[in-house]
């Protein structure tokens, strides 16, 4: 199932982007980016990361993605999940802290592929 994941062809989201280079959020971003993938940062408080667009949410991306990766708390999480189905989007990666039980039984009931509780740059490696 990973495969389906971590295709070269797919185009990724990272919400919980960060600008600040301690935190996970700046560490998957920057990880994707350097492995060669299409990656938009999502975070409605930040303007720009490493010279990139940093996008208020996924509605205003320049192009649907493949994969959503959540590096947020798990309220955020449950919140944009509603977003993430109502695009149409079928893959979600929660990193580790980022999912609840909630967001997990969206995932399941909406028919949303999941992995989660499992570190995106160690599985990619």
């Amino acid at each position: 199932m990973l495969t389906s994941f971590l295709s070269k062809a797919n185009v990724f989201a990272v919400v919980g982007a960060s600008r600040h280079e301690e935190k996970y959020g700046f560490k998957v971003y920057t990880d994707l980016l350097e492995a060669g993938y299409i990656v938009y940062p999502v975070n409605p408080n930040e303007k720009e990361i490493l010279g990139n667009s940093c996008f208020a949410s996924l509605a205003v991306l320049p192009q649907l993605p493949d994969v959503v990766v959540f590096v947020t708390q798990p309220s955020v999480t449950e919140s944009v999940l509603e977003l993430v189905h109502a695009l149409g989007i079928t893959h979600v990666w929660m990193q580790p802290g980022a999912a609840s039980a909630k967001a997990i039984a969206f995932c399941t009931a909406h028919n949303i592929l999941l992995v989660h509780d499992v570190c995106i740059m160690i599985q990619r490696q």
